[in-house]
């Protein structure tokens, strides 16, 4: 873990969705919500954000009473509580076009969003239910996303050889780098967004919106797509789960998601 040296006040916490906020089973828990319920008493704002859709975030806006906008797609898509976007940051055509190249290479299967879809060449394809089952709302197939490429807001490599989603984050990072942002959000997905559409930009956009320093928020996280937020923020919790290499860039490290590990925290941080 990194030492935290910060002596200023957190006024902002925000925190991934999967993996953080709710359990393997995609729970809120009565006690992360009465944890949030508790930060909104004591005037903190509170903010959420994931690789998912905006839409796949709407069962949780309503039962933490969000105020903040919603930054789905790891930053791609800014929205208001109501899902009504503010912005969206797309992938330049060429390089999506690119980036779905170099997925298929390590044998991947490619996954296309744009701001308001979810496009699938198979709908019986690799954990094509269980997100959907997530995100709360079917994909479309397609078996060819050329005409999408100007769209694009989040392609998805998706496979359960973690060796090779793994190879192609380096092959993306390496081959892409500058022109898009390309982090595992599970071991199993590889998200490749806009270079702008990463959770550090996402704590960046919040301080500009709310006027506030960076030093004064404060992120709970568990995935390699979580560190970009860690390195911005003032305080930096990883979850329990989490790899050593995510832990050793995070100020402190709470319980697992199966162990109220987000509760915990802000009761630790925020709310003792």
């Amino acid at each position: 873990m990194k030492p935290y040296t910060s002596s200023k006040k957190i006024r902002l916490v925000l925190a991934d969705v999967d993996g953080t906020l709710v359990t393997k089973e995609k729970i809120l828990t009565d006690r992360a919500k009465q944890a949030v319920h508790r930060l909104h008493e004591k005037g903190l704002l509170f903010a959420i954000t994931s690789g998912r859709p905006p839409l796949g975030m709407k069962m949780l806006i309503d039962p933490l009473e969000l105020q903040t906008p919603v930054a789905g797609f790891n930053g791609g898509v800014f929205t208001h509580p109501d899902l009504s976007v503010i912005t969206a940051r797309t992938i330049e055509a060429a390089t999506a076009a690119h980036a779905l190249e170099l997925i298929k290479k390590h044998d991947l299967v490619a996954w296309l969003y744009t701001a308001t879809d979810w496009y699938v060449p198979d709908v019986k394809g690799p954990h094509v239910d269980r997100e959907a089952w997530t995100v709360k709302f079917p994909p479309k197939v397609l078996a060819d996303f050329s005409g999408l490429l100007d769209q694009a807001v989040k392609i998805v490599g998706v496979s359960d050889d973690l060796d090779k989603v793994a190879q192609a984050e380096a092959d993306c990072q390496k081959t892409l780098q500058g022109a898009v942002s390309a982090q595992r959000s599970q071991p199993y997905y590889l998200d490749v967004t806009n270079p702008q559409a990463n959770k550090g930009a996402v704590a960046e956009y919040l301080a500009e919106h709310f006027k506030i320093g960076l030093e004064e928020i404060a992120v709970l996280g568990d995935m390699p797509n979580d560190v970009p937020m860690f390195e911005k923020a003032g305080m930096s919790i990883a979850m329990g789960q989490s790899s050593p290499e995510v832990q050793a860039q995070a100020h402190f490290v709470t319980a697992g998601y199966e162990d109220e590990g987000f509760a915990k925290a802000l009761e630790i941080h925020f709310l003792s």
